[in-house]
């Protein structure tokens, strides 16, 4: 906001246009005189010949004690001079061109700033009033300046209106006016001495609008500090071109990804980094550019990467602004939830099985090896990647699950290394990020790694070997630092066999490896287990379901569970929803637990049978088949004119292991 002008006082008009020329014929002088002596001998009503003002100001130093006598000048400590003059350094530059443009009009006269206190911040001309000295009337008594700080307005004093001695002698008149910020409020006093011949009523008009022009200036100083102060503050890159393509400001953020300080202002964009973009930025800016992918090489030879946008200006030049990625990538994972939960001291269970494998996670935590995660679908491997970032150096870093087998096979590659805009048919404007970029600086856990296409394979392959990715499309790799935690319920080695998968690939993602075991390889920690998930669906289903009781447990130990702790868990969920008392009862059990409970416990390998049951006929096929094939899960696939993976989850079904076939053991 602009100050407003000033409005000057009837009285004060009134009086100075009575003035004349120059200056006050002997019979008002004499008329101020005598009323000068009145009021240092106590008169307290005002006499005729004396302004108001004048009369009140007078009355106010007699009060504070001031001695007329003494016109020597009261200074502020010299360590509080410093302090105020840096404090004003803006105000004190805007002012003194000002002030010395006025002197110009006034050659014989002196002009002097005051800070809002009183105190002389700068003067011009006539050696009057040193810098540092205090011009309140509290302290010099009436002055020009005291009374407009007093009086908080332009006021003008005449020579034999001063209270002081000294001041009166001087035989000079003074107009004092307020310089004031956007709203309204007092910064500092200009104020203008000059001699009787030079001075007159439109002296008042010319303080006013030289205060005015100060006002002006530190108003708009306040608006450009406060334009930069948004600036420094946004948490986005700004740097502002003129119409050449020079730098004309940069922001803190932008001088911090760019890692460069003031020194560029006025320099080339081109000095800030090389990129792909930059000519698009510099040539095409003028049309506007929103949020494209970008990557700057910088002076050091280090690589920035982040989402550009230019805004052009009316002017012709243009702000850039950049948004880094890695920044976005952390605001990502907060919103989709990228953190992993859980813990070893989580994982539930007592059995030597699972204690082994617990005891491999630890290991595997306290590197960054690539760890394989083997074991069936419901056993709880993403609970072991999980519980080994959390355990690792990169705990505090972003935990990124993603189901391979779940993702078509032609986005694949765009799901985990991302794409450029335009790609292919459908792709992001601006391009995408991809789980890879989002795991950066953590972990990223890749279930179901077996049902991954080939060509994503010799993707992942050049992220293990190089530590790089290239989106679909780029033709730039990006440098990622992630983790590699993998998992699959697949027998890998023999996907390798079968031509399934890469086999130099297999290679590098098995360095380290655990198996999760199976819910019936760890009977004894089925009580355990069935516990913990009844306490936890009691309490958010809301029941008083407090137990099972023996004859349940009993059904539960003895099933041979093919959906693992997955499968386990659901069945005391929905037990739970239909118990009608305190304890978990045979009769609220899924039924084929209670129906199966005895046929599929470890032993030899079952013998195909006559039965009625459709199930059973369809097992006793795929044991016929895996045992014709010696376990060979491609060739006893194409036996039973089924996909691999549509076999792999029939066995899973009933319990059956390709391994038992291989190794002749005769063991599930």
């Amino acid at each position: 906001m602009i100050p407003q002008p000033m409005a000057f006082s009837e009285q004060d008009l009134d009086y100075i246009t009575a003035l004349g020329p120059a200056q006050l014929s002997e019979g008002p002088i004499a008329q101020l005189e005598q009323a000068w002596d009145a009021c240092l001998k106590g008169l307290v009503d005002r006499p005729a010949g004396v302004r108001q003002v004048i009369w009140d100001s007078w009355q106010r130093s007699v009060s504070a004690g001031i001695d007329p006598a003494d016109g020597d000048y009261r200074f502020v400590a010299p360590d509080e001079l410093t302090a105020t003059l840096a404090a004003n350094r803006v105000l004190i530059a805007a002012a003194a061109q000002v002030m010395r443009g006025l002197l110009a009009y006034n050659p014989r006269g002196h002009i002097n700033l005051t800070d809002a206190h009183g105190t002389t911040l700068y003067f011009c001309g006539l050696d009057l009033t040193p810098v540092g000295s205090r011009l309140l009337e509290s302290v010099q008594g009436t002055n020009c300046t005291g009374l407009a700080l007093a009086e908080d307005r332009l006021v003008y004093v005449l020579a034999e209106e001063n209270f002081g001695l000294g001041l009166r002698q001087r035989r000079m008149h003074c107009a004092a006016a307020p310089i004031r910020d956007g709203l309204s409020r007092t910064l500092a006093m200009l104020t203008l001495t000059a001699e009787p011949g030079w001075f007159h009523f439109h002296t008042l008009g010319t303080v006013q609008a030289a205060a005015e022009a100060v006002s002006r200036q530190m108003a708009l100083q306040a608006l450009l500090e406060e334009q930069q102060t948004v600036l420094e503050v946004l948490n986005e890159g700004l740097v502002v071109l003129d119409e050449r393509g020079c730098i004309k400001a940069l922001n803190r953020y932008a001088r911090q990804l760019f890692r460069v300080g003031r020194d560029l202002l006025g320099s080339p964009f081109q000095r800030l980094g090389q990129s792909e973009l930059t000519d698009e930025i510099l040539l095409r800016g003028g049309e506007g550019l929103r949020d494209l992918d970008c990557t700057f090489e910088l002076h050091d030879r280090s690589h920035l990467a982040c989402l550009v946008s230019v805004c052009p200006l009316e002017q012709g030049g243009r702000v850039v602004s950049l948004r880094e990625n890695r920044r976005i990538r952390e605001i990502t994972r907060r919103i989709i939830g990228t953190q992993a939960s859980y813990t070893f001291d989580t994982i539930q269970g007592s059995s030597r099985a699972i204690q082994d494998a617990l005891h491999l996670g630890r290991i595997a935590s306290r590197s960054d090896s690539t760890t394989l995660v083997l074991g069936e679908s419901g056993t709880g491997k993403e609970l072991f990647a999980q519980a080994i970032h959390n355990a690792s150096d990169r705990c505090n870093g972003p935990f990124v699950a993603v189901n391979c087998g779940a993702i078509p096979r032609d986005l694949v590659q765009s799901e985990l290394f991302g794409h450029v805009e335009g790609a292919f048919t459908g792709s992001a404007r601006g391009g995408s990020a991809g789980k890879f970029e989002l795991a950066d600086g953590g972990t990223i856990f890749l279930d179901e790694i077996g049902d991954m296409s080939f060509d994503a394979q010799v993707s992942l392959l050049r992220v293990l070997q190089e530590g790089e990715v290239t989106r679909v499309g780029a033709k730039q790799s990006r440098q990622v630092n992630v983790r590699i935690i993998a998992a699959t319920h697949r027998n890998l080695s023999q996907a390798v066999a079968d031509g399934a998968f890469r086999e130099d690939l297999y290679y590098r993602l098995n360095v380290l490896n655990l198996t999760v075991p199976p819910l019936r390889m760890r009977r004894e920690d089925i009580p355990l287990l069935a516990r913990h998930f009844l306490s936890r669906c009691a309490r958010s289903l809301r029941k008083s379901v407090q137990g099972i009781s023996p004859e349940a447990l009993d059904i539960l130990s003895a099933y041979h569970w093919p959906g693992n702790v997955r499968e386990l868990e659901n069945a005391i969920e929905r037990a739970t929803n239909l118990a009608m008392s305190e304890q978990l009862l045979p009769g609220d059990l899924p039924l084929e637990i209670k129906t199966r409970q005895q046929t599929f416990i470890s032993g030899p390998v079952p013998e195909p049978r006559a039965s009625l049951d459709l199930g059973a006929h369809e097992m006793n096929a795929i044991i016929a088949a895996l045992k014709g094939t010696r376990g060979n899960i491609r060739l006893a696939a194409q036996q039973l004119n089924v996909s691999r993976g549509g076999l792999y989850n029939k066995m899973n079904r009933f319990g059956l292991s390709a391994d038992t076939f291989r190794s002749g053991t005769g063991v599930l």
